[in-house]
């Protein structure tokens, strides 16, 4: 159980870092939202790898690879949500 949550902190840190690397742009994002960003990831690639498979909605965690995939799609709409919504007043 505790590595299992020591195994799912390191890929949310891991996959979120590489999310943040590939996504321009400033992130305003301390390492515990790097990790929940990668975590949410890693639940975002599963579903998605469940849809593309033929295998459904699958409630779990992806892999390396798919949580890297599923944290860049989080971030990219992440980034996408609040640059909409900040005003410049200049």
């Amino acid at each position: 159980m505790i590595w299992n949550l020591i195994v799912l902190v390191v890929i949310g840190l891991v996959a979120g870092l590489i999310a943040r690397a590939v996504i321009p742009g400033k992130q305003d994002l301390g390492i515990i939202a790097t990790i929940v960003l990668g975590i949410i990831g890693s639940f975002v690639g599963n579903l998605l790898g469940g849809i593309i498979s033929g295998r459904g909605f699958e409630l779990g965690t992806a892999g390396w690879i798919g949580s890297t995939i599923g944290a860049i799609i989080v971030l990219g709409v992440y980034v996408a949500v609040t640059g909409r919504r900040r005003t410049r007043t200049h």
